[in-house]
């Protein structure tokens, strides 16, 4: 299916080193939007890592390709991008 538009949200860190850290916590169940609040370099991070609703094309590419053709609801990662190294999750395509 061709998605156009998705919610997403993310933790963004400068090292690959603290997202693979991040992420260890996040499988064990710890709360994506305190870790999101407490670590990510995003404006975001007030609210949780939440980004919103936005369009295909609008993020960096390799962000837009976790996004639009992973898993929605899994945690991907840690994505490089020029901001620095991402922790993302798909909350839904439509």
């Amino acid at each position: 299916m061709n998605y156009r538009l998705a919610g997403a949200r993310h933790i963004l860190v400068k090292t690959r080193e603290e997202a693979e850290k991040l992420k260890a916590r996040l499988q064990r169940g710890e709360d994506f939007a305190k870790l999101a609040r407490r670590y990510s370099t995003c404006p975001s991070a007030k609210k949780g890592g939440d980004l919103g609703e936005f369009r295909r094309g609008q993020m960096a590419k390799p962000f837009d390709d976790v996004v639009f053709k992973k898993a929605e609801l899994e945690i991907h990662g840690p994505v490089k991008t020029r901001f620095g190294f991402h922790l993302i999750q798909t909350l839904y395509r439509r």
